[in-house]
């Protein structure tokens, strides 16, 4: 067959469409103006991001992080729910990079499609621009990737990817932290995005539907567990450019007992108590339907703690007020003990 008696291929024949690309770009502009911040130099569109430090740093240190969001994605696909995992997204990020004190500059977004759905796409990047605008990030950039063959119909991915800065002199690095330390914990607004493989295995193994209320109260248990990632950016800085915090950890994969020994100095520990913070219905529940044991809860999710802020003995009444006047629920929930195998106890 001569080429003049067929149709040549073209790029959407393969599933990339070009000009859904262009329309999201078109639709998202609004959004990411929203998040701007005054260092941040030119618009989306361009091949890189562009940001200037902010005024005011003698030693500025970049401090940089990298996350996704894991099958917590599966739930909202499967809710059609797109906005709150754009929230997840950049709380990660932003979380991460706060722990060592730095303040986010700038965020940037990579969304893997099969084929693009610009309307969905949007909502997704609509939850993004409002956690930077939590967050006081710039949304700087991204990148939208149709992959026809590589995703199931209908599936996406996302990573992100956040950059911040600290005073050289104010970096929280743990070695502050001294035995007899009290550690505050920050009320986490539920899973946050870790646990997920697990959550799953649970329903799995039991009858309770996404769209099923849960119990006693109005959300179902689909909106409990799409609940977003907590932002601590605007209620902690403010205490860790006063010199009020020794060390941060944020709870994530890993739970309580795998991330709070990453910020300790060698030869210390903490012992918890768990009656010092309020017991979560659906943490019960998902202990109680997957028949999980108390170790491996502790080590998977964050079970009601989002963020561990350890402080010297004598700011602990403090740093809870100004948590508590900042909107954050925090709890005075253990101590720092010697403990050369740098373990987490929790009584």
């Amino acid at each position: 067959m001569t080429s003049h008696e067929t149709e040549g291929l073209t790029y959407r024949d393969a599933g990339v469409d070009i000009d859904a690309g262009n329309r999201l770009v078109e639709q998202i502009k609004p959004l990411v103006r929203s998040t701007a911040r005054p260092e941040l130099l030119g618009g989306i569109g361009g091949f890189g991001a562009m940001i200037e430090i902010p005024a005011g740093y003698s030693q500025p240190v970049l401090v940089a992080g990298a996350d996704g969001v894991g099958t917590k994605l599966k739930l909202a696909i499967e809710m059609a729910v797109h906005d709150s995992v754009g929230i997840d997204l950049v709380a990660m990020c932003v979380n991460d990079i706060l722990v060592q004190g730095a303040e986010p500059l700038f965020f940037l977004d990579y969304l893997a499609v099969d084929r693009l759905d610009a309307d969905m796409a949007t909502e997704v990047i609509a939850g993004i621009a409002e956690g930077c605008r939590q967050s006081g990030a710039a949304l700087a950039g991204g990148e939208t990737a149709e992959m026809p063959g590589m995703y199931g119909l209908g599936d996406y991915d996302l990573a992100g990817f956040c950059v911040g800065v600290v005073e050289k002199a104010d970096i929280i690095d743990g070695s502050r932290i001294s035995a007899g330390d009290r550690v505050i914990g920050l009320a986490s607004s539920g899973l946050h995005s870790n646990g997920f493989s697990l959550v799953r295995k649970v329903l799995e193994r039991t009858d309770h539907r996404l769209d099923q209320q849960f119990e006693q109260r109005t959300e179902t248990l689909g909106e409990l567990l799409l609940a977003p990632t907590k932002i601590y950016v605007r209620s902690l800085l403010p205490l860790l450019r006063a010199g009020r915090i020794n060390g941060l950890s944020h709870i994530t994969g890993g739970g309580l007992i795998e991330n709070i020994p990453r910020v300790l100095p060698s030869g210390l520990g903490v012992e918890l108590e768990r009656s010092q913070w309020p017991e979560s219905p659906l943490y019960s529940w998902l202990q109680s339907a997957g028949a999980i044991r108390d170790e491996e809860m502790y080590r998977t999710f964050n079970c009601g703690i989002g963020m561990v802020a350890i402080v010297a003995p004598d700011q602990a009444a403090g740093v809870i007020d100004a948590l508590q006047e900042a909107g954050e629920q925090a709890w005075d929930i253990g101590s720092v003990v010697v403990d050369n195998d740098a373990a987490v106890l929790i009584r």
